[in-house]
């Protein structure tokens, strides 16, 4: 049986030729990026935001999550989220803030449960305070920051120096990249994007680890090659796995975001997004970060060295 193949087998592509216009391209995308969170701004969700949390039920069967968000839009609350919670007839919704004071957010409640006065039983109702909501924005920025720092420090150990700060370049750019596109479309910053921002890393990780893997090894085996040659040859060698692997991953988030309902959508969008930038940049950026830094072999050449005599020994 032939192998379904989105690239050839062997390639010849002049990879290092682009560089030229990755640096400036991937650099222009950050700094846009930077300026649209600082002057947009992110459209932050109640989780973030502050809001109240209502949990009910339906009596008469499986909730219709459509009707009941047409229902809460009409009575212009803002920002309003309508989830499936545990059974098909458990609902949780999420209401942003509504101003100063308890009197406003009581209000709000007063106006969910007037709406829904059949077949509905209000089972839970909690208030998300600013306090609250701040601590989860200090802990969902300590957590990817975090991640860096670890992904940091494990490319360094599994690699040498230029390989982890290339990682952290490439990771960043991602990250900002994907806080733009945030920015740009509004789209709802909640919980769920920085668990996406979090899948977003370790994907982009995966590929830049599979593409300097191959480099390490060709630094062994090509000692005679130019580096531009040799990290044109690697990513030659993993183009075809890392197309396969993105086509696969893209078309599972494509089928959840047309048909996942839009609840997901912006995490699912998110993701997308991710998966895009975090090819291109494991291609065009994170290859060629080694030649900015000027990579030789000699490091490589000395461990090789020093465990060959260990191995006399």
């Amino acid at each position: 049986m032939k192998l379904l193949r989105l690239v050839p087998e062997v390639t010849n592509f002049r990879f290092m030729h682009w560089r030229v216009l990755s640096y400036p391209f991937s650099g222009i995308l950050a700094i846009v990026s930077v300026v649209l969170f600082l002057s947009v701004g992110l459209n932050y969700g109640i989780d973030f935001k502050g809001g109240t949390l209502i949990e009910l039920q339906t009596t008469n069967g499986p909730a219709d999550l459509s009707q009941i968000r047409r229902t809460l839009n009409d009575l212009n609350l803002g920002d309003v989220q309508v989830q499936e919670f545990g059974s098909p007839t458990e609902v949780l919704i999420r209401i942003e803030s509504q101003g100063e004071g308890e009197s406003a957010q009581q209000g709000a409640i007063e106006k969910v449960r007037g709406a829904f006065t059949e077949n509905v039983e209000f089972r839970r109702t909690e208030v998300v305070g600013p306090r609250v909501s701040g601590e989860l924005a200090y802990a969902g920025t300590l957590a990817v920051g975090s991640a860096l720092v670890m992904i940091m420090f494990y490319i360094w150990f599994r690699f040498e120096w230029q390989f982890a700060v290339g990682a952290i370049v490439t990771t960043f750019n991602d990250i900002l990249l994907t806080v733009g596109l945030f920015s740009v479309l509004q789209l709802d910053f909640t919980l769920s994007s920085i668990a996406a921002v979090l899948t977003i890393i370790g994907y982009s990780l995966n590929d830049t680890v599979v593409v300097y893997d191959r480099i390490r090894e060709n630094l062994r085996r090509y000692k005679r090659l130019s580096l531009e040659e040799l990290l044109d040859k690697s990513i030659n060698e993993t183009l075809s796995r890392t197309t396969m692997t993105s086509l696969t991953t893209l078309l599972a988030l494509f089928a959840l975001y047309f048909l996942g309902g839009e609840v997901i959508q912006s995490f699912v969008l998110a993701m997308i997004f991710g998966i895009l930038i975090g090819t291109y940049s494991s291609i065009f950026l994170a290859a060629p970060l080694l030649m900015l830094m000027k990579l030789r072999t000699s490091v490589f050449e000395k461990k090789d060295d020093e465990n060959s005599s260990a191995n006399s020994a």
